[in-house]
């Protein structure tokens, strides 16, 4: 293994509660990236992408049902989450260098006709994923996640301005962002604590009341703040990549015909509202009965799991 790179030891991951999925692994980009692979690798593929500070763990609820009904899931850690490796410096990562990494993970698997389920970055990475190979792609579904984009001047100063506007919040403490958990706010927040509670953050967004051995399976990955450059990192490089991303905005989203549907919570003050421009945008949501899951909050696979397992299937069979 490279110098710089870290590997979370197996023995942490052990005896989590309902997770006990055969691990599966890819190298990428000198990294190794772990994955969950169940059911059939002849069947029906569903991607299941998580986004920030959470892994393939939070996905634990969904696999089964998939699987029963002869889906094969997929539910890979992106690169400083889960099992999969983790640079230590933050400079070690970009929102390309993620986007890569799962343009080749899929490529790797050969997957075609693949049903996305994006959440969070999930959504922020993987529909960049559809943007370069939307002819694997089936169908998508967007839960609780966006894509932004600029083009032009807009563009060029739009990551610079947010760079100041984060400079200029400072420290927020875990206190304030409770207090009014806006996306600025989180951003700030990421940045200046010193170390970031990954379980708790996870359970400070969903309504469930987790269990400390469910807080305890999401912290496994980091052995120390070392092993968090990743999950810090993230918030910071969301509108990294404005002019990149209306690119596929404008070259494949927009003409996208294949069917596309949103399931955003009711509870999520980060993304909430913002299913309505995926439904006005691409062809393939219009006309179309969406879904809001009701009493769940951004981490909804955590909230109703048991529920999104079912909106999928009910969309596979109906399209």
């Amino acid at each position: 293994m490279k110098e710089g790179i870290l590997r979370t030891p197996d023995a942490r991951f052990e005896n989590l509660p309902d997770y006990d999925f055969s691990p599966n692994y890819l190298m990428i980009d000198g990294l190794r990236i772990h994955f969950v692979d169940e059911g059939p690798k002849e069947a029906h593929p569903i991607l299941l992408m998580h986004g920030e500070p959470s892994w393939s763990y939070l996905y634990r609820k969904m696999i089964p049902p998939l699987v029963e009904a002869g889906y094969r899931t997929i539910a890979p850690d992106l690169m400083g989450f889960g099992k999969s490796d983790k640079p230590s410096k933050i400079k070690d990562y970009s929102y390309q260098r993620h986007v890569d990494i799962m343009v080749e993970f899929v490529k790797q698997l050969n997957l075609q006709n693949i049903t996305l389920f994006c959440q969070d970055w999930g959504g922020l990475i993987g529909l960049r994923v559809v943007g370069e190979n939307p002819e694997r792609f089936g169908r998508i579904i967007a839960a609780n996640t966006g894509l932004p984009s600029a083009k032009g001047i807009k563009a060029k100063i739009g990551y610079p301005l947010f760079k100041i506007q984060i400079r200029r919040l400072g420290t927020v403490t875990p206190k304030q962002f409770q207090e009014n958990p806006n996306f600025m706010r989180w951003v700030a927040f990421s940045q200046t604590v010193p170390e970031l509670p990954i379980g708790s953050l996870v359970q400070s967004s969903t309504l469930t009341n987790l269990s400390p051995e469910v807080v305890k399976a999401y912290d496994a990955p980091f052995l120390d703040a070392s092993y968090k450059a990743g999950a810090r990192i993230f918030p910071y490089l969301v509108p990294s990549q404005l002019s990149e991303n209306k690119k596929v905005w404008d070259n494949v989203l927009t003409k996208w015909k294949k069917p596309f549907l949103t399931a955003f919570s009711d509870k999520d003050p980060i993304t909430r509202g913002g299913e309505r421009y995926f439904q006005k945008m691409i062809p393939g949501a219009q006309n179309r009965e969406h879904v809001t899951i009701k009493s769940a909050g951004h981490f909804l696979q955590e909230d109703k799991g048991e529920e999104l397992a079912q909106v999928i299937m009910d969309f596979c069979k109906s399209s």
